[in-house]
């Protein structure tokens, strides 16, 4: 590898890094709100069977493509190939996961946005700022424009300083809050008036409704989502893993860290919504659906916070800093994909590639601000639920059907000598090759026909 290019110091690194890529709002903001909208727990069992065997199984696909490849998603792909068309199908897909991950990275922002003005507005309360307070907490163009923006540069700031100094320090920072602050929420919630309600509906499931075809497209979705796979983000992280270092372990811990954020965060978000429908706050509507789906937190939680006197204050600001955390700690991953293809393309310095690239995807964002109505939940719908399944199995596709079996051994037996021995090495190449595209695609199948 190129000195050039970057390379994570440790393990640790790596491991904060993709585990800050997978857990985001994705767990913390998406999880809970999917969870509640399809079921409860029927919702958890199919997300988790999902994750461990198609999404982890993928993860490895695109951290083993990268790896192998030592370079942007594009070039990694096609250094799996060895035919014309080959190379074409490698540059649609990977260029089809950067456009992905720009476009996620469109609407996080907005999102993200939300959540520092939902952070800052328990300061100005503080402060005694009431007005910037109402406007911080209400819905306007004027606080979406300018949050989105600061997010972005936010986000740009880290990613210009390359992966050991920018991605790399900041996720070993960020995640350990992350966690501490969550932990303590969930704590102070379990004590409150309604929440083993909502412990129950989140952990007792009805199996009735785990075959709904709509609930395993949202499942599959957010399991993809989740874990940051088809938005060439992986095959970035795994282009910046050290030759000496176990994949297959490396893998597992990710998926690990991210199923384990998501289901601890539904211990906080599921259990708040109870708490707050035992103080008054209107949850479902009469025929039981969620209401406000996209906004549960902003409207759900300022609630509860607000009936906790001003304790709330302090617990508000530190739940939305939490969630200004995780959008922060996946973010700069995403941005990272289009950056990493636009430095080693088009020979652009990093800098300079990172802000021309975050001023695009800033003006994005603005548009789907003006349109906000209309295009949130289609580009949402458009990405997470169509886009990276179906971008995650073609990269299965790549390395079931195109690499070469013994290429694809000899790469992950670095690291990993006793690979070809493994349970893992026995069961994965046949997994990819055959279950995660069939299983996919009957996903798929499955929720057109209904």
């Amino acid at each position: 590898m190129s000195a050039s290019r970057g390379e994570f110091s440790s393990r640790f690194g790596f491991i904060m890094a993709a585990a800050g890529s997978a857990v985001g709002l994705g767990n913390i903001w998406g999880f809970p709100t999917q969870t509640a909208s399809n079921g409860g727990a029927a919702f958890l069992v199919a997300y988790l069977v999902l994750a461990f065997c198609l999404a982890y199984p993928a993860l490895m696909a695109e951290l083993v493509i990268g790896r192998h490849g030592q370079a942007n998603a594009v070039t990694s792909l096609r250094k799996v190939t060895n035919q014309a068309w080959q190379k074409k199908f490698a540059f649609m897909v990977g260029f089809g996961g950067i456009i992905c991950a720009g476009l996620i990275l469109s609407f996080y922002a907005i999102v993200a946005g939300w959540m520092l003005s939902a952070t800052l507005e328990p300061v100005a309360q503080l402060a005694g700022q009431e007005q910037a307070g109402t406007w911080l907490s209400e819905q306007s163009l004027s606080r979406n424009l300018l949050f989105t923006a600061a997010f972005i540069i936010l986000t740009v700031s880290i990613i210009s300083k390359g992966v050991e100094n920018g991605i790399e320090k900041w996720s070993k920072r960020l995640m350990p809050a992350l966690l501490g602050i969550l932990f303590m929420l969930i704590i102070y919630v379990m004590t409150q008036d309604g929440a083993m309600e909502g412990l129950k509906a989140y952990l007792v499931p009805d199996f009735s409704s785990i075959l709904n075809p709509e609930l395993l497209v949202n499942a599959l979705g957010q399991a993809f989502f989740s874990l940051s796979l088809g938005t060439s983000v992986m095959i970035i992280y795994g282009s910046y893993i050290s030759k000496k270092e176990n994949l297959v372990s490396l893998g597992a811990y990710v998926t690990l860290i991210d199923v384990f954020i998501a289901f601890v965060a539904g211990l906080l978000i599921i259990p708040a919504m109870y708490v707050a429908q035992a103080q008054g706050v209107q949850i479902f509507s009469a025929e039981g659906a969620l209401l406000s789906e996209d906004t549960l937190v902003f409207q759900v939680l300022p609630a509860l916070f607000t009936s906790m006197g001003n304790v709330g204050i302090f617990v508000g600001f530190a739940f939305f800093a939490l969630m200004s955390i995780a959008a922060l700690t996946s973010s700069i991953s995403m941005l990272e994909a289009p950056v990493s293809y636009a430095v080693e393309r088009f020979a652009l310095k990093r800098v300079q590639a990172t802000w021309i690239i975050g001023g695009i995807i800033a003006l994005i964002s603005f548009t789907i601000v003006f349109n906000l109505g209309t295009l949130f939940g289609f580009v949402i719908t458009l990405t997470t639920k169509i886009g990276q399944p179906i971008l995650g199995l073609m990269c299965c596709i790549f390395v079931g059907w195109i690499w070469h079996r013994a290429s694809l051994l000899k790469e992950i037996q670095q690291g990993c000598p006793e690979a070809a021995n493994s349970f893992f090495w026995k069961v994965w190449p046949w997994y990819i090759k055959f279950i995660c595209p069939l299983a996919i695609s009957l996903v798929f199948a499955n929720s057109l026909l209904s």
